[in-house]
């Protein structure tokens, strides 16, 4: 909701006005929405490695897990480029560029929009946090093989320390700032940590994650309110995501108010439609726009509100109808052709 939030906070959108009108540091924790991404990608190497911590990597496992990244991520991702598919049509037809038009729409087909300045065309600008998901897929197997064998203690030391220190790595050496995905690594890497750490001991036993998570919400509300809280030479991310692994410790940990609101079924059930929520907002903006306050006259937040139950409606039925049964279907695809395989396989 935050990333939905700054987005209807941008320049023209239906809560410029709004979030304009608020105190400063309610209006920087508003138009601050895009930070919550980097949460999303520890949360994804914290989940992944919980998934596929103990996994043996055979071949039939290597392919299972690819459909099953591709399931998750790719088919949602397509229905919104067939929601935008008229305004891609619009751009390809009648916008002046030649050849660069069809790169364009192959970037976006392959998710390669976060190895990319700006597009210039916006047709679903957070789909470039899936460039990162790819590369993040791509690397977890290695860096789960490679935690699994050794002193794993000493390794999640340095896997901590390579997460702090690879974005500065990165730009010492000169990386460009447009290859997202590679600086987001370090996000990737502290969930894959969070999840070892929890695995190593029993925390979930103490029952008191409130005394982690709470100071991190509180901390890193606090410096986005007021970033020159944060000592010079430090960047904003790298302090964020220090916080970011606090929260989500605690969280994982469990105990509290936070934990227990979460819980609930309603905020479950947001959890599982927030991927859609996330892919869809920006495409369906294309449609809905501000007409709910040009055609109907309706005040600009009662306009962004209208928008929000659209997407939430949305949202759950591309979860139902869409998501669900495209990630069922795929993960079976390889089922029937793996077992037809090892009985071949037995029989020779």
């Amino acid at each position: 909701m935050w990333v939905v939030g700054d987005h209807l906070a941008d320049k023209g959108m239906m809560l410029e006005t709004f979030s304009q009108s608020l105190p400063g540091a309610a209006a920087r924790v508003m138009q601050s929405g895009y930070l919550a991404v980097q949460t999303f990608f520890i949360l994804s190497g914290f989940v992944l490695a919980q998934t596929y911590g103990s996994a043996r990597w055979s071949r039939k496992k290597l392919t299972d897990y690819a459909v099953a990244r591709f399931a998750r991520v790719y088919p949602v991702y397509f229905f919104s480029l067939i929601v935008v598919s008229y305004f891609i049509f619009r751009y390809l037809w009648f916008a002046p560029g030649g050849a660069s038009k069809g790169g364009r729409l192959f970037d976006y087909v392959f998710l390669l929009q976060g190895w990319l300045p700006p597009l210039g065309v916006g047709w679903n600008t957070p789909a470039w946090s899936l460039s990162c998901e790819v590369l993040f897929y791509l690397c977890l197997p290695g860096v789960l093989i490679w935690l699994n064998c050794g002193n794993q203690k000493v390794k999640l030391a340095a896997l901590a320390g390579m997460a702090l220190l690879w974005p500065a790595a990165l730009a010492w050496a000169g990386a460009s700032r447009d290859w997202k995905p590679l600086y987001h690594v370090a996000d990737f890497l502290v969930g894959v940590t969070i999840a070892y750490l929890l695995r190593q001991w029993d925390w979930r036993r103490f029952l008191r994650g409130e005394w982690l998570y709470l100071p991190a919400l509180v901390a890193g509300l606090a410096i986005i309110a007021y970033p020159t809280l944060v000592p010079g030479g430090i960047e904003l991310k790298t302090t964020l995501r220090i916080l970011n692994a606090m929260l989500l410790f605690g969280l994982a940990i469990g105990g509290g108010s936070l934990a227990k609101i979460l819980a609930h079924p309603v905020a479950d059930y947001l959890g599982k439609i927030s991927y859609s929520t996330y892919i869809l907002h920006v495409p369906i903006l294309w449609w809905f726009g501000n007409a709910a306050q040009l055609r109907y006259g309706l005040p600009a937040p009662m306009a962004a509100l209208a928008y929000l139950v659209v997407v939430l409606l949305v949202s759950a039925l591309t979860f139902e109808f869409v998501e669900s049964p495209a990630n069922r279907w795929l993960r079976s695809l390889t089922r029937p052709r793996i077992a037809k395989l090892e009985v071949t396989a037995e029989a020779a």
